[in-house]
């Protein structure tokens, strides 16, 4: 059983070697409630391979059931960006394992590693990732802002990957979590997370028309960022080389450094 990245942006992100074992495979299988790929792009991969691909839910990822029925065949498992990202993934991967599967990993890009390329940050400077989930009625979980807070105070850069829930077609703007993030440390009363804080928006990584801005938290939300996927990056200490990159790849202002 092949886990295959397909990687950042759409169908022309996909490694030869991804495609190759597309090709060996009996069965395609994909799950898009991680991460999407450009419109369009399923269905020029399925010409691409020449065979269909099954959308699974998360709820069939979680459960896996469907293995069973798949002994005894080739089987791909597509997921944009790298496959061993999601915890779901790497459940599912001990799951076929014990059910008898060779299982090989063939990875994607993924934002964790493009974000800060994209933006000229070091990649060893970076905490706990975290992720801004939509609202729900009477529940606003504590824990991104705690960590993100945890991340600040050791100085560390922190990457925030927004909610999307792709069977609805929604997916949460940059300009949604900054709000988020703000609101939240207002109610527990966190004064490091505020609109003078400095941030970071990349908007549609790996795409031709990848936008990155950095600015502060005031300015960022007032922008207008485009078409989804976006991610966020809350600085910590930065470096020198850091800060010039920022100027000259993500357009910040000279004043953000005197605060």
């Amino acid at each position: 059983m092949y886990f295959i990245g397909l990687g950042l942006y759409d169908d022309s992100s996909i490694t030869l070697q991804a495609l190759e074992a597309c090709k060996e495979s009996d069965v395609l299988l994909m799950e898009s409630y991680t991460s999407a790929l450009a419109e369009g792009s399923i269905e020029r991969l399925v010409n691409m391979i020449g065979k269909p691909i099954e959308l699974l839910t998360r709820e069939q990822v979680e459960k896996g059931d469907f293995l069973k029925a798949l002994k005894g065949k080739s089987v791909a498992f597509l997921v944009p960006g790298d496959p061993m990202m999601a915890t779901t993934h790497i459940d599912l991967r001990i799951r076929a394992h014990d059910l008898g599967f060779e299982t090989n990993v063939i990875h994607g890009t993924s934002v964790l590693v493009a974000v800060p390329g994209i933006l000229g940050l070091q990649h060893y400077k970076f905490g706990r990732t975290i992720t801004i989930p939509y609202a729900q009625e009477g529940f606003r979980p504590r824990s991104p802002v705690e960590h993100l807070t945890q991340n600040i105070s050791s100085g560390l850069h922190t990457l925030a990957l927004l909610d999307l829930r792709a069977s609805e077609g929604r997916y949460m703007t940059a300009n949604e979590g900054l709000g988020w993030l703000i609101e939240t440390a207002k109610e527990l009363g966190i004064e490091d997370i505020n609109e003078s804080r400095l941030a970071c928006v990349v908007a549609r990584a790996g795409a031709p028309d990848c936008k990155a801005k950095a600015d502060r938290i005031g300015r960022l939300i007032k922008l207008d960022f485009g078409p989804p996927l976006h991610t966020l990056v809350i600085p910590g200490r930065l470096h020198f080389m850091e800060i010039e990159a920022l100027k000259r790849f993500a357009g910040a202002p000279d004043d953000i450094w005197s605060g």
